[in-house]
């Protein structure tokens, strides 16, 4: 587990698990003091850009933003999230609404497809929060290997 890094410094729990999106992973974090997603930023416009280099793109357009004046950019936070090689970095986050507003300035054929699937993540939260069942059966889930998962849905 990292630390959350609000724009006081203050740390908070966080929960980070890995979401799909089609064959991409999406690093997400359940901050339950705030009950928010936060989505890394990086991983949402590498999904919907296929840019061969995301974290550039995402540079550019947050400078873009920022000089348009876009409340998004300067509102997004930063966790501590677990890289690629394994390691912990600072990388900036967005909640389910930033997201949305980050959407609206990314052309991409995937657009509607991701906004889907932020609403379903959404609502397997809602779910989980009725029936504690859903959850416990959601962190098993999360914390299985992909082999795990296909012969769990095998034998189901």
């Amino acid at each position: 587990m990292g630390k959350w890094i609000d724009a006081d410094l203050s740390i908070m729990a966080q929960d980070e698990i890995i979401k799909q999106f089609e064959a991409s992973n999406i690093r997400v974090v359940w901050d339950s003091k705030t009950e928010k997603y936060y989505f890394s930023v990086i991983d949402v416009v590498q999904v919907l850009t296929d840019s061969a280099d995301a974290r550039t793109y995402w540079k550019v357009l947050k400078n873009r933003l920022i000089k348009e004046g876009n409340e998004t950019v300067t509102n997004c936070n930063q966790l501590k999230l677990t890289a690629a090689d394994g390691k912990q970095r600072l990388t900036d986050v967005a909640d389910t609404e930033q997201i949305l507003r980050l959407i609206q300035s990314i052309p991409s054929k995937k657009a509607e497809p991701f906004k889907l699937w932020l609403a379903r993540v959404g609502q397997e939260r809602l779910n989980q929060l009725q029936d504690p069942e859903l959850g416990i059966q959601q962190a098993l889930r999360d914390n299985m290997t992909n082999e795990e998962l296909v012969l769990t849905d095998f034998a189901n």
